[in-house]
């Protein structure tokens, strides 16, 4: 028996683990097999809550955990020796033509913004700019955190999907999966847009398709960030260009529409985009939460918490919503964390919205 059975091995689920075993926990995590599609594998990585426009409390939370980013990937570093690519890098907003942002605070015009990017658009007047936003390698990052997982005694338990969530008297009692029935004191479902597969929360797939072309030049330096289109430069000359937002439920493929729009926004910002090579085009799901807040805390059963509907903030949420959930089993101090205590509330009201699927 596990003290704590995690459903889900993305990132969301990986995290947590790790934090919970860092606090002494026995953990396993079980994990039907690594999907492509899945928002770990195909997302950009931008820690982007400025430039995202979050705002409310996805926005205070977004700020949170931003700032705990680089304590938190020099954990997995120190226990793994291994980087995950993250940079703090600064994410540019650009605009074309007047706009009202310029009355905004991060505004910089255009001398400022070839100061800090060059090859822009000449279409470009300005924009705004984001210093703090930035950036990690996400496939890095989910390889990074199953090694650091691995490192501290998480079991992995790989190629193992869980049927049914089997109750009884307001508590979990087992989960049948196609390795058995598995028990333990308590469980966390983190199973991202395939969350309803197992309960009837409001979590929905919102596809996203995307693709990278390759910079030889390593030309760009900054995350530029546009409404119809982002550009993410990785360190080895890659450039992530996304992504659709498409309410089709999890219909596959990548479209040559799609593809195309993409590449005409992006080479309407950076022009030298249409002169580089193509490396791989992918799409993948979001799991949409109502108001794009994830569903973090405590379930309706006693000893079921949940860690699902992070939709577009995965990547930047991750390290506190390891947190919050240690928080919720009572492996956080109050003491150590208590400026987690606000997010702990919130979401202990957020969280009470299914019941696990028969």
């Amino acid at each position: 028996m596990a003290d704590i059975l995690i459903i889900g091995g993305g990132v969301i689920g990986l995290a947590t683990a790790v934090e919970l075993a860092l606090h002494g926990a026995k953990v396993k995590v079980l994990e039907r097999g690594i999907c492509a599609q899945a928002a770990t594998w195909a997302a950009a990585g931008m820690l982007a809550p400025e430039a995202e426009q979050l705002d409310g409390e996805l926005l205070e939370l977004g700020l949170r955990s931003r700032a705990l980013y680089p304590e938190w990937v020099s954990k997995l570093n120190h226990i793994t020796g291994e980087d995950c690519g993250y940079r703090q890098c600064g994410i540019f907003a650009p605009m074309i033509g007047m706009s009202d942002w310029e009355s905004h605070s991060k505004y910089i015009d255009r001398q400022q913004a070839n100061s800090i990017q060059t090859g822009l658009s000449h279409d470009i007047a300005g924009g705004l700019w984001f210093p703090e936003d930035g950036q990690v390698d996400n496939r890095r990052l989910a390889r990074v955190l199953l090694l650091a997982a691995r490192s501290i005694g998480v079991e992995i338990l790989e190629g193992v999907t869980v049927s049914q969530i089997a109750h009884s008297a307001g508590k979990v009692t087992h989960l049948a999966t196609s390795h058995g029935d598995l028990k333990s004191d308590r469980y966390l479902l983190a199973t991202g847009a395939w969350s309803k597969e197992l309960m009837s929360l409001p979590v929905t797939p919102r596809k996203g398709q995307m693709l990278a072309v390759f910079d030889p030049n390593h030309s760009l330096e900054r995350v530029l960030f546009a409404p119809n289109v982002y550009i993410v430069p990785r360190q080895d000359g890659s450039i992530i260009i996304g992504a659709t937002v498409e309410d089709v439920g999890f219909t596959d493929g990548n479209t040559t529409a799609e593809i195309d729009r993409l590449l005409t926004e992006a080479i309407s910002i950076y022009p030298s985009i249409a002169n580089m090579s193509i490396q791989s085009t992918w799409w993948g799901f979001r799991p949409y939460a109502p108001n794009e807040m994830p569903i973090i805390g405590m379930s309706d059963y006693a000893n079921l918490f949940l860690a699902t509907g992070h939709y577009r903030n995965g990547i930047l949420l991750a390290p506190i919503t390891a947190h919050l959930i240690a928080n919720s089993m009572g492996l956080e101090s109050s003491g150590k964390n208590g400026d987690l205590q606000h997010f702990a509330r919130l979401f202990s009201t957020v969280t009470a919205v299914g019941k696990i699927v028969p």
